[in-house]
């Protein structure tokens, strides 16, 4: 799969930096892990969509199994495995998908 194209963090910090240094685009956050069938599933339609998007939009992938990720994890309240979070300049985006 192509998960390896697509910048992986497992840092509280390194999470913080990347939404408050996307600015004028919507960055979109995959919380999962690479073991995880439907997670290498959706990293490769990431990984795909990543260059006809990157005018408006980045993507990363975020390592839920890091025990410093575990305070977002309980922020956004992610309780299903891979998880979308959506930011434009530094602002969650609340979805409401269904």
């Amino acid at each position: 799969m192509s998960s390896y194209l697509l910048t992986t963090l497992t840092k509280k910090q390194e999470v913080d930096a990347i939404i408050r240094d996307t600015i004028d685009k919507v960055l979109i956050l995959r919380f999962g892990r690479a073991s995880d069938p439907v997670c290498l599933q959706l990293d490769d339609v990431l990984s795909k969509s990543a260059r006809e998007v990157s005018k408006f939009a980045s993507v990363a992938l975020v390592d839920i199994d890091s025990d410093e990720i575990q305070v977002y994890v309980k922020y956004f309240d992610i309780t299903f495995i891979p998880s979308t979070v959506f930011f434009f300049n530094a602002h969650h985006m609340k979805m409401d998908f269904g």
